[in-house]
């Protein structure tokens, strides 16, 4: 528990994405977001929003632990559907948290991994991989780089 209490606060995040999740020769493009971070049930949730200004949506994040099985559960929500994606499942080792897990992007079965570093920095990262071979090769395709507000 308490694996996420690095990101309680107001921050600035840098987003590095590929225009295209599933082409590795797809461009990256830039963009700015500010992201709202809470703790919950002390330390076993944490709950944040996030707003893209200049791509005109949001979404937030909701992340319970499961203290039987010692791990994590992230789901997303898109401020567009309005609904909860499947979530992706893991834990933090050495201050390192990689979780994975089942969905679909643009119409393909793929595996997600959401890995979050530099937790102990100061200077969080996370990043997003898919894969369409069930986790033999992965595509890189988001980085945030998050950097607290005064």
């Amino acid at each position: 528990m308490n694996d996420f209490d690095f990101l309680i606060g107001t921050w600035d995040v840098a987003n590095r994405r590929r225009a295209d999740f599933l082409d590795a020769d797809s461009a990256w493009e830039e963009f700015p977001a500010v992201s709202h971070v809470s703790r919950h049930f002390d330390g076993g949730a944490s709950f944040d929003e996030i707003d893209f200004p200049t791509k005109g949506f949001g979404g937030l994040t909701l992340r319970l632990f499961d203290r039987e099985r010692a791990q994590w559960s992230l789901y997303w929500s898109s401020r567009r559907t309005g609904t909860l994606f499947p979530p992706v499942i893991g834990r933090f080792t050495d201050g390192e948290g990689v979780f994975e897990g089942e969905d679909t992007h643009a119409g393909k079965a793929v595996r997600v991994r959401f890995v979050w570093s530099g937790t102990t920095s100061g200077s969080p990262r996370w990043e997003q991989f898919f894969s369409v071979d069930g986790g033999d090769t992965w595509l890189h395709n988001w980085t945030m780089d998050f950097s607290r507000r005064p």
